[in-house]
């Protein structure tokens, strides 16, 4: 008998831990995690929601978080910092984004990289705004000096991020790298 309520007891278990983390029906019909963060902007880094909140509360005085304007690349490429700066931006956007949406970085090349932060993802947020300079007509994110970004998926939570730097040719001497 003990060994049938052992069994019972790690059926029930599973059955708790699968419930805990399936995904849930959120009003308006689309699925999210249960414990889906919020945008960094929007609670700070690392802030996660309660379970069974909505993931897109309706911000004071303004549109559901989804909607909400991101300020994180607003000194992406601006003359009052350095590529080492804009690097270590690009860096914390994919942290934000890891944190919002699956915990997994986007994948692709830069332009569907780019699309996944400009909010073509399961939040329909953007972490870095569609008009932003620092996209150019191809829909690619550029650095300072006008080159595409190249974005090196490391792992799904690791991206390497190179600007080709002042020559605009990658793999050069002057290349700017970050890898986490």
């Amino acid at each position: 008998m003990s060994r049938r309520l052992y069994l019972a007891f790690v059926f029930l278990a599973a059955a708790a831990v699968a419930w805990w983390f399936w995904p849930r029906p959120v009003p308006g019909g689309t699925l999210t995690a249960h414990r889906n963060p919020l945008p960094a902007h929007a609670a700070g880094p690392g802030a996660r929601i309660p379970p069974h909140a909505n993931p897109n509360p309706p911000a004071p005085d303004g549109p559901p978080i989804a909607d909400a304007p991101s300020e994180l690349a607003d000194q992406l490429n601006s003359p009052a910092t350095d590529i080492h700066a804009d690097l270590r931006l690009l860096h914390e956007i994919f942290v934000a984004y890891r944190g919002a949406v699956h915990g997994l970085n986007p994948i692709g090349d830069n332009v569907d990289i780019t699309a996944v932060l400009t909010g073509r993802n399961s939040l329909g947020f953007a972490f870095i705004p569609k008009d932003h300079p620092a996209i150019n007509a191809d829909g690619e994110l550029c650095d300072r000096w006008g080159t595409p970004f190249f974005f090196h998926q490391i792992s799904g939570e690791e991206m390497g991020i190179r600007s080709a730097g002042p020559d605009r040719k990658l793999w050069t001497a002057d290349d700017e790298v970050l890898v986490p």
